[in-house]
C-alpha cells in the first residue's frame, strides 16, 4: 500500500509483519476506490490485523461463520465490548469474500440439486429476468424443501400430496393470488420435471390454480392521499430523504417496480428531450415516457447534490461505502421506513408502485 493512495495512520508501517499484509494491503486499497473514508479505513486496517493474526496458514482453503465468530469472541473477551466482536464479524467477512476464502453457510438439502438444474434451465433455455428467477426459485425451493422434511419422495408424488402441500402451508397465511401464483409456478416445475423423469408425467395436469376475478386484489397499494404524505415526509435537505425522494416518484408516478428502480441508468434520463426511457420488466420491452417536471427536479437535485461520485451507470447508490447499486430489496426498505413512521396500512407494502393517481396513470408511451 503506498504513500499516495493512502496517507497519514493508514500507510503500513514498514514493522508490520503480522500475517496476510498484501491480502489486507488488496482489499482496503479497494475500500478506499471504493469511497470509504479514512476513519473508517483506520478501523477496517485495525480489526483486519487481530483477526489476521488468528488464521491459520490454511486460511485459504476457506473460513466459516463458526471460526470468525470465535475470533470475534476473543476480541470481545479482550475488549469486554460486544460491539467489538461484531465489528469482527462486519469487517472479516467481507475481507474474506472479496478474498474468495469465505465459506457460506451449508443449507443444501436433498432436491437441491434439482432446484438449481430448474434454475439454470429457467435462466439458459426460457431466458427469465433476473426478478423472475429470484421469484420462482423461492416459490419452488419452499415447495422442495416441504417435500423434503415430509419425507416425501419427488418421483413419489400423488395429486392427494399436491393438495396437502397447499392445506399445510397456505390456509390461513396465503391470498387466493398468492396461491394461483405457486399454483402456476409448481404446474410449470412439475411439467419440466415429469419430462425428465423426476416425478409422474401427469401430475402437472392435476394441479387446478383458483379463479382470479378482475380486479380482486384492489385496493392494492395505498391511497393516493396516504402516497402525498409520504412524498411530503421526505421533503427534506437530509441527503437520504432527497434519494428516497426521487425513489418514492418513480414508484408512484410511472409505476416502476422495485427491479425497474435499481436498473435505472443514467443515460436512460433525456433532460434535454425531456423524456425517461424504461425497460419494464413485465412486458420485457423499453418503453419512453415524458419525464414529467416534479421527477425531473426530483432527480436532478439527488444526482447534482447527494449522489456519490461513482463510475456505476445506475442512478441509485448505497448511501455508504461500499459505493454499490442499490438492490431491489432496498427499495422496499424505502417505502416501508415510511409506511411505519407515518402510520399508514396498506395489503402490500411494496405496492407502491400501483398508487399512481388518475390523471398520471395515463401517461403516454411516446414510443413502445
Amino acid at each position: 500500500m503506498d504513500q499516495t493512495t493512502y496517507s497519514g495512520h493508514l500507510a503500513v508501517h514498514h514493522g508490520d509483519d503480522a500475517p496476510f499484509a498484501d491480502e489486507r494491503n488488496r482489499y482496503l486499497r479497494h475500500c478506499a476506490e471504493g469511497g470509504a473514508t479514512q476513519a473508517s479505513l483506520k478501523i477496517k486496517r485495525n480489526e483486519l490485523l487481530w483477526i489476521a493474526a488468528r488464521l491459520g496458514r490454511d486460511a485459504s482453503v476457506g473460513i466459516d461463520i463458526e471460526a470468525l465468530r470465535r475470533i470475534a469472541i476473543d476480541r470481545e473477551q479482550a475488549h469486554g465490548a460486544v460491539t467489538a466482536a461484531r465489528r469482527v464479524v462486519d469487517i472479516g467477512r467481507p475481507w474474506l469474500r472479496f478474498l474468495g476464502w469465505w465459506r457460506e453457510p451449508s443449507a443444501r438439502f436433498e432436491y437441491q440439486s434439482q432446484l438449481d438444474e430448474y434454475v439454470r434451465w429457467m435462466r439458459e433455455e426460457r431466458g427469465f429476468t433476473p426478478s423472475t428467477l429470484e421469484q420462482w426459485t423461492r416459490v419452488i425451493g419452499r415447495f422442495l424443501r416441504w417435500c423434503d422434511q415430509t419425507n416425501r419422495q419427488l418421483g413419489d408424488l400423488q395429486a392427494a400430496d399436491i393438495d396437502a402441500y397447499f392445506v399445510t402451508q397456505a390456509t390461513g397465511r396465503w391470498s387466493r393470488v398468492s396461491v394461483a401464483a405457486t399454483a402456476s409456478g409448481l404446474r410449470v416445475f412439475l411439467r419440466y420435471a415429469g419430462k425428465r423423469g423426476m416425478c409422474a408425467d401427469r401430475l402437472a395436469g392435476s394441479i387446478c390454480r383458483p379463479r382470479l376475478y378482475r380486479q380482486e386484489s384492489l385496493p392494492y397499494a395505498p391511497n393516493w392521499s396516504d402516497v402525498q404524505r409520504m412524498l411530503a415526509d421526505v421533503e427534506t435537505d437530509k441527503p437520504r430523504d432527497i434519494r428516497d425522494r426521487a425513489i418514492l416518484l418513480l414508484l408512484a408516478v410511472y409505476g416502476m417496480r422495485s427491479g425497474e428502480v435499481v436498473a435505472l441508468r443514467l443515460d436512460q434520463i433525456d433532460w434535454s428531450g425531456r423524456t425517461l426511457r424504461l425497460f419494464r420488466l413485465k412486458r420485457r420491452q423499453p418503453q419512453i415516457y415524458p419525464l414529467v417536471p416534479s421527477v425531473a427536479e426530483a432527480l436532478a437535485r439527488y444526482i447534482d447534490t447527494v449522489r456519490p461520485p461513482s463510475s456505476c451507470p445506475e442512478v441509485f447508490l448505497c448511501m455508504q461505502a461500499p459505493r454499490r447499486p442499490l438492490k431491489a430489496g432496498s427499495i422496499y426498505d424505502v417505502a416501508n421506513r415510511r409506511f411505519v413512521g407515518l402510520g399508514i396500512e396498506a395489503a402490500h407494502r411494496g405496492g407502491m408502485h400501483c398508487a399512481m393517481p388518475a390523471p398520471l396513470g395515463f401517461l403516454p408511451k411516446v414510443c413502445r
